[in-house]
């Protein structure tokens, strides 16, 4: 049994509140920091709750301890939010406050978490693996360019010698989405009937679950400054959709929409959020401009090296549609 305090930033998170329960079921202690306001009545009982905002430094004063392992997740997970300036905020300078207040503490290994999409790059034409180079040019939107910043000031702690690893995961599903993040919210209009339409593009999801224990190998065996994959099934979006219909019976989209008409519903989607505020735009340009770029990923190295072995995607998509109606 490992006594060591773990902290997960972003805690009660979708993610996070996996890796939590996790952690927990393995008998460690666990403290979240989570953002004023946040909801962490699902989380489990005994797990030390800390309310603090990760764009003030100032905040995450005493949050951290010597010989902590601290997971950092908390982020902005979604490609549209009405002031820009938050991706930035919170994303990037708010990774550079939780990893630098957990080393100074004398945190005794900290875990960045970081993302598939930017990993991409214009013009790629085969899979991609976790050895890709990327530049601040390849970054799609204020989303991308955020997360790919937070994870560059990650790899150049690990260079100075510090106790830094990166995890780039793919797209979750599975239950327990309470904020529906992008795959859940396409999950649920599917099962709703309200894609009449649909683009060519490839996505690749691992089950949340597993996601979560890829985390804690990621911390456990990684290697400061190696980038970790952790993902599962490339499927194309006809094929998930494929999946989704035989799971709920509503019929797959029967037309497919060109890029460029696409990416202009996103364009106005997002003007009318931005102008109107209440609910997000149905489409974003930056998942649009993604959706253009190749998104199949190689993760076989990955999951060799952690000994990872994801459940199939069905499996996963199915708890999450049974999720969704028992929240509905």
């Amino acid at each position: 049994m490992n006594s060591r305090l773990a902290i997960v930033t972003g805690g009660g998170g979708f993610i996070g509140s996996h890796l939590v329960k996790l952690l927990v079921k393995s008998g460690q202690p666990v403290r979240v920091i989570e953002r004023p306001g946040a909801r962490v009545g699902h989380l489990p009982q005994g797990v030390e709750i800390v309310f603090a905002d990760i764009r003030d430094r100032g905040a995450l004063i005493g949050a951290f301890q010597k010989e902590a392992e601290v997971y950092h997740l908390a982020a902005n997970p979604n490609l549209w939010v009405r002031d820009r300036r938050e991706f930035d905020l919170v994303n990037y300078r708010g990774t550079i406050h939780v990893l630098d207040a957990a080393l100074e503490a004398g945190a005794s290994r900290v875990l960045h978490t970081s993302t598939e999409s930017i990993l991409t790059r214009a013009n790629t034409t085969g899979p991609i693996d976790e050895n890709v180079q990327i530049s601040l040019a390849d970054a799609v939107g204020p989303y991308c360019r955020s997360k790919l910043r937070a994870e560059q000031y990650a790899f150049s702690l690990a260079a100075q010698g510090k106790p830094v690893v990166v995890a780039n995961p793919t797209m979750p599903v599975g239950p327990g989405d309470r904020g529906l993040s992008p795959p859940t919210r396409l999950i649920l209009d599917f099962a709703q009937g309200r894609l009449p339409a649909a683009i060519h593009c490839t996505l690749n999801l691992i089950d949340v679950r597993d996601l979560a224990l890829g985390l804690v190998r990621v911390f456990q065996r990684g290697i400061p400054g190696k980038r970790y994959l952790l993902g599962h099934e490339n499927l194309t979006l006809d094929e998930l959709f494929g999946i989704l219909s035989r799971l709920t019976g509503v019929p797959k989209p029967r037309f497919h929409v060109p890029y460029a008409v696409a990416l202009a519903y996103a364009w106005l989607s997002e003007r009318r959020a931005d102008w109107l505020g209440g609910e997000p735009p149905r489409g974003t340009v930056t998942g649009v401009r993604l959706a253009r770029r190749i998104m199949h990923f190689d993760v076989r190295g990955c999951q060799q090296e952690l000994g990872l072995e994801p459940r199939p995607i069905e499996e996963s998509l199915r708890d999450s549609l049974d999720w969704l109606r028992s929240e509905a």
